[in-house]
């Protein structure tokens, strides 16, 4: 399975972006997927996650009621559309494929990775 995310860049703080994120194989659809994030000298992070079928969604704490994730299984899509952005948003964020249907918090339950977008929130 090969995935690529897209979407990043820079924006203000109270800005928007949306990640999306495409994967190569229909067989995608029958797993959960998540987002993680790695920012400067910080440990990758979960941010969000959803299962397989769109049913059940995960967000860390930091980003809860700012970040929504959904899919397009029939598009083989997942999407992170982020709101009011702050400065410590700033990280690369990649798309992961759960190695169950649903999307666990930790990264060792993954094993399909996409190389990263870098979101940017300037001040």
């Amino acid at each position: 399975v090969q995935l690529q995310a897209s979407g990043g860049g820079l924006v203000q703080s109270g800005g928007s972006l949306r990640l999306s994120c495409a994967s190569s194989r229909r067989t995608a659809s029958n797993n959960g997927m998540g987002w993680f994030r790695r920012a400067p000298g910080k440990e990758r992070e979960f941010v969000a996650g959803i299962s397989w079928n769109g049913g059940s969604t995960m967000y860390s704490d930091s980003v809860k009621g700012r970040f929504t994730i959904s899919r397009d299984r029939a598009k083989n899509m997942v999407y992170l559309q982020m709101s009011s952005l702050k400065p410590e948003d700033t990280a690369v964020y990649y798309c992961a494929v759960s190695r169950t249907s649903y999307s666990p918090t930790n990264y060792s339950q993954y094993n399909y990775w996409g190389q990263g977008t870098l979101v940017t929130v300037s001040s």
